[in-house]
């Protein structure tokens, strides 16, 4: 996997991150750049911890699978991508419904760890798939924790400024670039394209 197919990867899987951001950025009566760091750093952090954590599983069962893994990464990668247009297709646009005053100006540091594990699950899964493909996993989950970070950072405030109408693009988009790259493994391991 090259250094542009990873970066597209990174973007897909931090597309949930960034519509949670816009989210928490909505919530906010004005533009906390130190709540929109934390929360970064959160999101940022579980995404790329979580592709290690899959990759460490599926390198314990490679040697189980190797005949099939370009199937299963297809597999994953679609079922991912395709839940995230699903979600975007079938949510309900006002799901970033608005708090109470006090609870827009706080960070509940709970709340934060739930919502990065629930946006980083898709990275686990594609991590395995990464055991698989033989991606130099450190770089990896450096490019995704990287690209997570800054786009939930701009996820916060393109929420806190421009509302909520970026959640549904963004959500469609990391939904087809998954399924694309999946795909495009598939299509590669089955020797259709080169």
């Amino acid at each position: 996997m090259g250094f542009v197919e990873l970066a597209l990867v990174a973007i897909g899987l931090s597309m949930d991150a960034f519509a949670v951001s816009v989210c928490k950025g909505l919530g906010m009566r004005s533009l906390n750049w130190g709540h929109a760091l934390v929360i970064a750093l959160f999101f940022g952090a579980f995404q790329g911890l979580m592709p290690v954590l899959g990759w460490a599983l599926g390198t314990q069962f490679e040697a189980y699978i190797a005949s099939i893994d370009h199937w299963i990464a297809f597999g994953l990668l679609a079922f991912i991508g395709g839940k995230m247009l699903w979600d975007a297709f079938h949510e309900d646009d006002d799901e970033c419904v608005a708090c109470s005053e006090e609870e827009k100006d706080r960070l509940d540091v709970k709340e934060l760890v739930m919502l990065a594990i629930a946006t980083s699950i898709d990275a686990l899964a594609v991590g395995i798939t990464f055991a698989f493909l033989r991606v130099d996993i450190v770089s990896a989950a450096l490019t995704i924790g990287v690209t997570t970070f800054v786009l939930s950072f701009v996820g916060v405030a393109a929420g806190n400024s421009f509302g909520s109408r970026f959640r549904k693009p963004a959500s469609i988009a990391g939904g087809i670039v998954l399924v694309l790259i999946g795909v495009k493994i598939l299509l590669e391991h089955l020797g259709i394209i080169g």
